[in-house]
């Protein structure tokens, strides 16, 4: 294939967004559905494949000008400096596995480490193929947590309202206790979800 790597421009943002919908519908984040590009407070690295004039795939990764203001805490006591978020990657499903999404994150790491990033960071819910790119580039994962979706009756009993007659039938909620096995086997749609980081060598 004959697809180059390039900055995202403004004029990119409706195929952005059907890559990014199409890239996510298989996925654990099949409703994360944008409908219009983030942007950022920090300086950012925004790139997008294409081919034939379409784009294929697309990273976004929001680099922090103080250490801390954008990152959790670094794992690693040789990465203590400033660290970029990897807030979107994905590539269109009929361009995985032909080294798509492996080329934007090398250019955007060569376009980080110009900006003395020392680290990645990246969550990703609990797909396998997912989690074994991510190892595969070199990620190690270094913290994880539960999303849990409430649907109908399983708001029931856990959550209410202080509003006379505003009943939650859907809720989506974050779990950091001790009992993940009990909320996994209690709510029908849970996931695990995995930080990521990569360490960039000087």
């Amino acid at each position: 294939m004959d697809w180059s790597i390039c900055r995202y421009q403004p004029a990119d943002e409706p195929q952005w967004l059907r890559c990014r919908v199409l890239a996510f519908l298989d996925t654990a984040y099949f409703d994360n559905v944008l409908r219009q590009k983030e942007h950022y407070s920090n300086p950012s690295i925004e790139l997008v494949a294409t081919l034939d004039q379409h784009i294929i795939g697309l990273i976004d990764v929001e680099c922090e000008t103080v250490p801390g203001s954008v990152c959790s805490p670094p794992k690693h006591s040789t990465a203590t400096g400033k660290a970029g978020m990897i807030w979107n990657i994905a590539v269109h499903p009929d361009y995985r596995r032909r080294g798509v999404g492996t080329a934007l994150l090398k250019v955007a790491i060569a376009m980080a480490q110009q900006s003395h990033i020392q680290r990645f960071e990246a969550w990703t819910r609990d797909d396998a193929s997912t989690l074994r790119w991510y190892e595969a580039q070199g990620f190690q994962k270094v913290d994880t947590y539960l999303h849990v979706y409430l649907q109908d009756d399983e708001v029931d009993g856990c959550l209410g309202s202080r509003i006379p007659g505003l009943r939650p039938i859907h809720v989506f909620a974050q779990y950091r206790g001790e009992s993940v096995p009990e909320i996994q086997q209690r709510f029908s749609r849970v996931h695990e979800c995995n930080r990521y980081d990569l360490i960039l060598k000087a």
